[in-house]
C-alpha cells in the first residue's frame, strides 16, 4: 500500500476521523520510538564501547558522527517527501537506520563505530523530520496537544527502557546489542507504516538542491572538525585548523551565494523573512548547542565520579527524562486549551540556564538526590522548549513550505547540537589533559581515561586524583554552556506569538 498522489496543485484537505488519526499516529509512535530509544540506550553504554574500543577522547565523534549526519541529510527529507510521498520516505529512514544499527553493533574499532554511527544518522535524521512533518499535515496547531500525551508516552517509555535496557546488556551481555536490539523494534515498525500510514499528499515535480545539500556538507564538516581537532589534535593556530576553518567559512558563502539563485533551494532564504521562523531556528540552534552538548556528559559524570554502573547511571537519567515528558505533555494541553505558547519556551529557557548553573556546581561530593533535581529541572526546561517550537515554525508557514520549513527547524536543532557536542567536547578533553598533565609518569596515561572499569580498578590516592580532574572537567562543560540558555531566553522573549490555526492541512474528523 503506498500514498495516493492526488492530480492537483492544492494542498489536500481530505477529512480524517479520529481512527484514521490514531492509525497514522501508531506507525509514527513507533518509528519515533526506533530514533528515541537509541539516544538513550547508547547514552549509558558509550563510556564502556568507547573504552573497549580504545579512545575517550573519540568520545564526543561518536555522538557527533550520528547528529552530523542526520543534521546535514533534514533538510532533503522534506523536499524529497514531497516527490515520493512521506510514507516511503519514513520507510527508507527506518532502512537505512536498521542498515547502521547492525553495522555499529559489528564495529571493530572506533573508526568503523563512527563512521556507521553516522551511516544510522543518515536513517534518524528523516525519523524524526518526517514524523513532524506527517504530525503537521493531519493535526491544526491548537488541536496537537490533544495527541501530544501519545508522543510523551513513546518517550517516555524511551527514557525507562533505553537506560535500563542499555545498562543491563552492558553489564551482563555485550555493548554491541544496544545496536543489534534496534532490528526487531525496526521490523514491527516497517510492517506497522506498511499497513497504517496511507496519507493522501500532492506531488510537487521539482529538483533536489544537491549543489546546496554537497556545500552544507562540506562546511559543517570542516568546521567541526576544527573544534574538534583545535587545541587537541592541532594547535588552535596551526596551518591544519586554520585551513579547515577558511574552508567552513568559504563553503557556507558559498552554500549562501547558491541559495539564492537555486530554483528549489534546500534551505530557502526567503523562509527567513517569517520572523517566527528566523527566531525559532536561531532558539532551535542555540537549545541544541547547550542540551546535546551537555546531556551527553551526564552519564559520563555518574559512571566515573558518582562510581554507578552503567545500569544505574542509566537509572539515574530517568528525572531528567521525566522532567520532558511531564512538561511536553502538561504544556501541550495547556497550550490546546488556551492558545498561547510563547510563555513556555520562555520558562523553559529560565529553568534550562538554572539548571546548568546547579550542574556546574557538581562534585565529586554530590549525593544523588541532588543531582537528579537538577536532572529533573533541566527536562522540565528542555520539555517546554523543544516542541513549542515545532509547533510555532508550523503555524507560521503555509502548507506548501510545512515539509522544508520543518526539517529546517530540525535542521538548526540538530546543527546546534552537532556543534554543541564538538565544542563542549573539546572543553573537557582540554580541560581534562590539563588536569591529568603530570599524574603519572610519561607513557601511562592511557589507564586513566580509557573506560570507567580502569578508572574504579586504579589505585585509591590515583583513582581519586582522576575522579577529580573528571568533575572539574565535566563541570565546565556544563558552565560553558550556561551562556547558551541565557541566549535562547533572550531569543524566545523576541518570539512573537501568533493565534493558533485550527485548520489541519490534511484535515481532522470529530472522533
Amino acid at each position: 500500500m503506498t500514498d495516493t498522489v492526488l492530480p492537483t496543485s492544492d494542498a489536500p484537505r481530505v477529512a480524517m476521523t479520529h481512527g484514521q488519526i490514531m492509525a497514522v499516529i501508531w506507525g509514527l509512535m513507533i518509528g519515533l520510538f526506533l530514533a528515541a530509544l537509541d539516544q538513550t540506550i547508547v547514552a549509558t553504554a558509550l563510556p564502556t564501547m568507547v573504552g573497549e574500543l580504545g579512545g575517550l577522547e573519540q568520545l564526543s565523534w561518536v555522538v557527533t558522527a550520528y547528529l552530523l549526519a542526520s543534521t546535514v541529510t533534514a533538510p532533503l527529507y522534506g523536499k524529497i517527501s514531497d516527490l515520493y510521498g512521506r510514507k516511503i520516505v519514513f520507510q527508507a529512514a527506518i532502512i537505512l537506520f536498521l542498515a547502521g544499527s547492525i553495522l555499529c553493533g559489528l564495529s571493530q574499532n572506533m573508526g568503523q563505530l563512527i563512521a556507521f554511527r553516522g551511516l544510522q544518522g543518515l536513517g534518524a535524521g528523516g525519523l524524526f523530520v518526517m514524523a513532524m512533518t506527517i504530525i503537521g499535515d493531519i493535526l491544526s496547531p491548537r488541536e496537537r496537544g490533544r495527541y501530544q500525551g501519545y508522543f510523551g508516552a513513546v518517550f517516555a517509555l524511551s527514557s525507562v527502557a533505553g537506560p535500563l535496557a542499555g545498562g543491563w546488556l552492558v553489564d551482563n551481555v555485550d555493548w554491541r546489542w544496544v545496536f543489534y536490539v534496534n532490528v526487531p523494534i525496526g521490523l514491527v515498525a516497517l510492517f506497522v507504516t506498511a499497513s497504517a500510514l496511507n496519507l493522501p499528499f500532492v506531488r510537487r515535480e521539482h529538483p533536489i538542491d544537491y549543489r546546496g545539500a554537497g556545500t552544507l556538507v562540506v562546511s559543517v564538516s570542516a568546521l567541526l572538525l576544527a573544534m574538534v581537532w583545535g587545541g587537541n589534535e592541532y594547535q588552535w593556530g596551526s596551518p591544519q585548523i586554520i585551513g579547515l576553518l577558511a574552508i567552513g567559512v568559504l563553503m557556507a558563502l558559498v552554500f549562501l551565494w547558491w541559495e539564492r539563485r537555486a530554483t528549489e533551494p534546500i534551505l530557502p532564504p526567503r523562509l527567513f523573512r517569517n520572523r517566527t521562523f528566523a527566531l525559532t531556528s536561531a532558539s532551535g540552534f542555540i537549545i541544541g548547542l547547550a542540551m546535546f552538548g551537555g546531556i551527553v556528559f551526564l552519564p559520563l559524570f555518574l559512571q566515573v565520579v558518582v562510581g554507578a554502573s552503567a545500569t544505574n547511571s542509566g537509572l539515574l537519567l530517568i528525572p531528567m527524562m521525566v522532567g520532558i515528558i511531564g512538561s511536553s505533555v502538561i504544556g501541550g494541553r495547556l497550550i490546546t486549551h488556551t492558545g498561547r505558547y510563547k510563555i513556555f519556551p520562555v520558562i523553559g529557557s529560565a529553568l534550562a540556564t538554572l539548571s546548568f548553573f546547579l550542574l556546574s556546581t557538581m562534585g565529586v561530593g554530590t549525593v544523588l538526590v541532588t543531582a537528579s533535581i537538577y536532572m529533573f529541572i533541566l527536562g522540565v526546561g528542555v520539555g517546554m522548549i523543544m516542541p513549542v517550537l515545532v509547533l510555532a515554525v508550523q503555524n507560521a508557514v503555509d502548507h506548501s513550505d510545512l515539509g522544508v520549513a520543518t526539517s529546517s527547524n530540525n535542521f538548526f536543532r540538530s546543527l546546534g547540537g552537532a556543534f554543541g557536542t564538538a565544542l563542549l567536547g573539546a572543553v573537557f578533553t582540554s580541560q581534562l589533559t590539563t588536569a591529568l598533565a603530570g599524574l603519572v609518569p610519561e607513557g601511562g596515561s592511557g589507564q586513566l581515561t580509557s573506560s570507567p572499569a580502569a578508572i574504579a580498578a586504579l589505585p585509591d590516592a590515583v583513582r581519586t586524583q582522576v575522579i577529580e580532574a573528571f568533575a572539574s572537567s565535566i563541570g565546565t562543560v556544563f558552565l560553558v554552556a550556561l551562556p547558551f540558555t541565557v541566549l535562547a531566553l533572550f531569543l524566545a522573549l523576541m518570539t512573537p506569538e501568533l493565534p493558533l490555526r485550527e485548520t489541519a492541512h490534511v484535515g481532522a474528523g470529530e472522533p
